[in-house]
């Protein structure tokens, strides 16, 4: 082709990378990998192959490991975890740092070799996510050398089983492994089957930087090698990243074991366009937010949302962008769309776009054809789609947009909250202030004003709903791989005071009846019947009303109807704690006479009680207006703000011991939040909660913002857990009570907290107050905010 021709058809010639080292190191190891345990490469008796999918082509033969295979690399990071919390965060630190320097030295190769086995294009792999990584393990360095003072209320969990996916096999390996080893816990990581090349890569700069044997182990394999990760006996912490069907499993699986999990999983995130907003900006945001990676992206914008009046306009622009798209060979540097990762995943995808023709929706693809030697599949937009839809609703994880439109900002949040998951979310429009109303109004971990995409290091990723819990990144990511040091104090058995021979008199002249609370009002059990409450003695207290399933829905109701609590500035929330602690105050002596009644305690003891539930009360108003998000220190153009946010419907299943004051410092942390609680008080003396809706009553607490339902606590639980519209529970009871919570709360993927049979001292500051309260009261939402010409 001349140059004069080729300056009338502007036309791309191809850009190969070349690969030439990236075979030479799948020829150094005879294109066949073991599994790397304790340290040292151990062979295994089975092998599976990973294939080039931009062209189908046998990469390498990748070990299968087998039980007994987890059980050593288990095994091994269990024996090297004592040394590696020894050494401290500061030695740590040297080899996070060492990592990231040589995965810079060698970044090159680890893009390449991330391009041939995932088969994103290698622009991608080089100018995204080898980049990222190195930044994970160097931002963790810090957080290492800093653990000793600025987080030293915490230790490290144990040993690790992590899980990642296919589509950033590296990456997510950096997410996962860096802060595990910064905080020093023990790793045994799975990669995915479909891409595991990079990861034994990593394995092999473990041994160059001389990490000690057992702190990093690398077990390859299928969903079975997952599986026995998961359940096996020794391991202290699940992270996974997947879908949400297999977290859910995984969930069920670990329920009352005492394993901590975190579990970032799939996502239908909506892209709004509102009419102001810069329509050209908005095509190259649309296409980084779903042409990025083949779609293949947990996070993708899939879901285009568009305001009514620029619909066509938009649409029309995004048409003549698709033609443009370039589809092919991972290795051109000239491409924007690569391979899809494996046929199964091709023909899943195909499989949902022709459910979504056949549905009644519009599709448009473009005139060019994909190439036929590999797994591809061209860019797809579907117009006029129902909300309603199985496109709409369902993770397609390919390169697949649906558009609907909206008139309203009202409808616009709530077509964007349509969903079951709640992971991302970009919103676009000139109107600052538009944005900035629109963020927190969406159920989303991570919100892109004006971008897309958008990842680092010092900001927490994670979802809301079935999008999973806990966060990667950031501050907040640590948690996920540290435990308080205070749990080491907790008893196998309650702590309660000793009982006294009671001294006040149990009145028998008038009845007093309790009631169940629910939306700021009095109401009696949907069962119409009553449990007999007696004290330590044999005494009869009182008769409780027995609530029932019904009472639950009723209570959920009134929950979500309560808008006002939440929408209350931390400061509006305080004043009205602060009144609580006021009229409890005046009323000590009674809830003092209620606890000897009800529980036999001493004068000293219920006095003690009281004055403490009144201090807490104090500790939390203090809190609602201080408990803060901040600024993270990103590295792109951004500020990006960590917002701590309510739960939103949370219940709340109370221990036996401390009636009050267990009670007080549960919901009142909730509260102060602005979560609005379902409250199941103690079944042997609930009579100092179901008094306490008088103090509700006169302290201006908005209908729905507490509900009390007393009755048979296990089933009670049992039935908040079941509940999807109850969005995080917390129990403490038994360690069985605990597993059923745990794994009837894995269907709507609601946040738990649970004590495993472990028992609090509640008198005890240190135990029973502060932030973890709080923490676990709240989902951190972070919002990136542009800023510069």
């Amino acid at each position: 082709m001349k140059v004069k021709e080729i300056f009338n058809t502007m036309a791309y010639g191809p850009a190969p990378e070349s690969a030439a080292q990236a075979n030479e190191f799948l020829d150094a190891h005879n294109r066949t990998f073991e599994l790397f345990i304790n340290g040292e490469w151990k062979k295994a008796e089975k092998h599976f192959e990973t294939i080039n999918p931009s062209n189908m082509q046998v990469l390498a033969n990748i070990a299968e490991a087998s039980e007994g295979d987890v059980n050593e690399a288990v095994t091994a990071a269990n024996k090297a975890l004592k040394d590696w919390v020894k050494i401290g965060g500061r030695a740590r630190a040297r080899y996070l740092y060492a990592i990231a320097r040589q995965i810079q030295k060698h970044s090159r190769l680890f893009a390449v070799l991330e391009a041939l086995d995932n088969g994103k294009p290698i622009r991608e792999t080089r100018d995204i996510d080898i980049p990222l990584v190195a930044r994970h393990f160097y931002h963790h360095a810090g957080w290492a050398q800093l653990m000793d003072s600025e987080l030293k209320d915490y230790k490290e969990i144990g040993v690790i089983g992590q899980i990642i996916p296919w589509n950033f096999p590296l990456l997510m390996l950096s997410w996962k492994i860096a802060p595990a080893l910064a905080m020093g816990n023990t790793v045994v990581l799975k990669p995915a089957e479909f891409t595991s090349l990079t990861a034994l890569l990593f394995a092999e700069i473990c041994q160059n930087v001389g990490l000690p044997k057992g702190v990093v182990n690398i077990i390859t394999g299928p969903g079975s090698t997952g599986a026995a990760l998961v359940n096996h006996k020794d391991v202290n912490k699940i992270a996974f990243t997947g879908s949400t069907e297999v977290g859910k499993i995984i969930r069920k699986a670990i329920a009352g074991s005492g394993k901590k999990v975190s579990l970032e999983l799939g996502g239908k995130s909506p892209f709004i366009v509102f009419e102001d907003a810069d329509l050209d900006s908005v095509v190259e945001g649309i296409v980084d937010a779903i042409w990025f990676n083949q779609g293949q992206v947990c996070c993708a914008g899939s879901r285009l949302l568009v305001q009514e009046s620029i619909q066509d306009k938009l649409y029309d622009k995004i048409k003549a962008r698709m033609e443009k798209l370039r589809v092919g060979d991972a290795m051109d540097k000239c491409i924007d769309i690569g391979a899809i990762v494996a046929p199964v995943q091709l023909k899943t995808i195909d499989e949902l776009v022709q459910k979504g023709v056949a549905e009644g929706n519009q599709m448009w693809q473009p005139n060019w054809e994909c190439p036929k030697d590999g797994c591809f599949y061209p860019p797809t937009l579907f117009t006029h789609v129902s909300p309603s839809s199985t496109i709409a609703q369902e993770e397609i994880f390919g390169p697949v947009l649906v558009a609907m439109s909206f008139r309203s900002h009202q409808e616009a949040v709530k077509l964007a909250n349509n969903t079951r998951y709640g992971l991302a979310c970009s919103i676009w429009t000139e109107n600052i202030n538009l944005a900035l109303d629109i963020a927190p109004k969406v159920k989303a971990g991570t919100v892109w004003i004006n971008s897309t995409n958008v990842f680092d290091a010092g900001s927490g990723f994670g979802g809301y709903r079935e999008s999973g819990f806990g966060r990667e990144g950031g501050k907040e990511g640590l948690f996920e791989y540290m435990k308080p040091r205070v749990e080491e104090q907790f008893s196998d058995k309650p702590i309660k005071p000793a009982i006294q021979k009671s001294k006040i008199t149990i009145a028998d002249s008038i009845d007093r009846t309790a009631k169940m609370y629910i939306g700021g009002k009095q109401a009696r059990p949907d069962s119409g019947y009553s449990i007999i409450v007696k004290n330590p003695q044999g005494e009869v207290v009182g008769e409780a009303p027995e609530g029932s399933r019904k009472d639950i829905r009723n209570a959920v109701e009134a929950a979500h109807a309560n808008g006002k609590w939440a929408e209350m500035t931390g400061h509006a929330r305080a004043q009205v704690l602060y009144y609580i602690a006021e009229n409890l105050s005046a009323r000590k002596s009674e809830f003092s006479n209620r606890l000897i009644q009800m529980c036999c305690y001493s004068k000293t003891d219920a006095d003690a009680e009281v004055e403490k539930s009144i201090d807490r009360i104090y500790t939390y108003a203090a809190h609602a207006d201080k408990y803060d998000g901040q600024a993270h220190q990103t590295i792109q153009r951004n500020v990006t703000l960590a917002m701590p946010e309510p739960v939103g419907v949370m219940g709340i299943v109370c221990p036996e011991e401390a009636p009050l004051l267990a009670f007080i410092s549960t919901v009142i942390p909730s509260i102060a939040l602005g979560n609005s609680v379902i409250v199941i008080p103690a079944e042997s003396a609930p009579f100092s909660v179901t008094d306490f809706y008088q103090i509700l009553d006169t302290s201006d607490v908005p209908g729905g913002t507490v509900n009390i339902i007393s009755g048979p606590k296990e089933t009670l639980a049992k039935e908040l857990a079941k509940h999807y519209d109850v969005e995080g529970l917390w129990y403490f009871g038994s360690k069985e009570g605990s597993k059923d919570i745990e794994s009837l709360s894995a269907e709507n993927m609601k946040r738990t907290w649970v004590n495993y049979g472990k028992y609090r001292d509640w008198m005890n500051n240190e135990q029973s107050e502060g932030t973890e309260f709080l923490r676990h009261a709240s989902e951190i939402k972070n919002i990136w905010i542009p800023y510069g010409a």
